[in-house]
């Protein structure tokens, strides 16, 4: 079983999250990691991996084009995705600049492609997924763990 961590980041800020989150996936045992930047996600990534966690930066609100542009490219194996896990995460630059209007963003693309979507833990924020606004502190990053960790079991139970 296989687990994607997948992300875009131009200052870091994502990238870091993204880390924090593939760290919960890999506490799970017996359930594989692969993080990647979109720029590297390939269609057999997307296929083999029965859980998937995308993050963004806010642009607009929304995902940033890179990301956009990989999930439209990947649409042909839109069929393939049914039922697989997905979550999602945001980091931004302002307290309030469209952070969860960005995860809303990724996961109406998962639902589309017909995921099984999830937020992050009550154990966390038990809210859309995780976010923050800059560099991820230490809470963050534990929370960002904790929704690796949800998706990763959740991938357990039912694959």
């Amino acid at each position: 079983m296989q687990v994607l961590v997948g992300y875009y980041s131009r200052t870091g800020n994502t990238e870091a999250l993204a880390e924090a989150v593939a760290g919960g996936v890999r506490e799970a045992e017996g359930v594989d990691c692969l993080l990647k930047d979109v720029s590297s996600i390939t269609r057999e990534d997307f296929v083999d991996s029965q859980g998937i966690i995308l993050g963004s930066p806010v642009y607009f609100g929304t995902m940033a084009s890179e990301m956009k542009e990989m999930i439209d490219r990947f649409l042909p194996i839109r069929k393939k995705m049914e039922d697989k896990i997905g979550a999602a995460f945001a980091t931004s630059y302002d307290p309030t600049g469209g952070k969860e209007t960005t995860i809303f963003s990724i996961i109406q693309a998962m639902l589309i492609y017909g995921m099984i979507v999830v937020g992050d833990p009550f154990s966390a924020t038990g809210h859309y997924g995780i976010a923050c606004t800059g560099k991820p502190d230490e809470k963050t990053r534990d929370h960002g763990a904790k929704l690796g960790r949800r998706v990763a079991e959740l991938v357990k139970r039912f694959w």
